[in-house]
């Protein structure tokens, strides 16, 4: 592996980290800070890494976390913020296969839909005032994700995800359940 993808690799592990990490802070706003960084690191991989879709719909989850940070300012639990969101997600969908040139295939077009499922989830997770509700939400986008990243072959990825859902169950264990 040369230098350029051992940086590239570098930036998809720390990425991981801070993913994996934010599920294990107590409050909204920990959760949220965690998943900004997680989402610029991954930004910078997936773009090193020639994955375009991947590094602009991390770049966006990094803009959406800088406004659901500062929620309460920006009115970002108004539906028009979550209608937005999900009307770029889609239009990165279909730059997947106009822009970036992905072949229109049946199984193409149900793996591409699978990130923007899963940046849909995030999205409506951040509306909510509680750590609680963005780990149940996490429990839809990191599967989507994972199987996105199973048939992309993209193994920091799939460790990450696999990491997320287990950390996912381990903060519901930690602070959601009844004691």
């Amino acid at each position: 592996m040369d230098t350029y993808n051992l940086i590239a690799q570098g930036f998809g592990i720390a990425a991981m980290a801070f993913s994996i990490l934010s599920f294990q802070q107590k409050s909204r706003a920990g959760v949220i800070t965690f998943q900004m960084i997680c989402g610029l690191l991954f930004c910078v991989n997936f773009f090193m890494l020639g994955a375009y879709v991947g590094s602009l719909l991390n770049a966006i989850a990094f803009f959406r976390a800088i406004i659901f940070l500062n929620k309460e300012k920006l009115h970002a639990d108004n539906t028009p913020w979550l209608i937005g969101f999900i009307l770029v997600f889609l239009a990165c969908y279909v730059l997947s296969f106009t822009l970036f040139g992905k072949e229109p295939t049946a199984k193409n077009f149900i793996l591409e839909v699978l990130p923007v499922i899963g940046m849909t989830a995030s999205t409506v997770s951040f509306r909510y005032s509680d750590a609680k509700s963005i780990r149940k939400y996490g429990l839809i986008s990191s599967p989507a994700w994972l199987i996105y990243n199973i048939a992309s072959g993209s193994i920091g990825a799939i460790v990450c995800e696999t990491l997320n859902l287990c950390s996912i169950f381990i903060g519901m264990l930690r602070f959601d359940r009844k004691k």
